[in-house]
């Protein structure tokens, strides 16, 4: 198994760095959502669908 990882070592940072960083991303886009932060970043006052987006009916 050792060997496995040893020669395959550059794939398996890469895939670990990239893991990483959508996980980092995601956890991003969850807490702003939570705070009522906008993702498109104009904000959700004069969107068309702020009501389905925020929750809020």
């Amino acid at each position: 198994m050792f060997e496995w990882i040893f020669e395959n070592a550059a794939t398996v940072i890469i895939s670990a760095v990239l893991a990483a960083a959508v996980i980092g991303i995601t956890v991003g886009l969850i807490k702003n959502k939570k705070r009522g932060k906008s993702s498109c970043g104009c904000g959700c006052e004069g969107c068309a669908i702020k009501d389905i987006c925020s929750g809020k009916k």
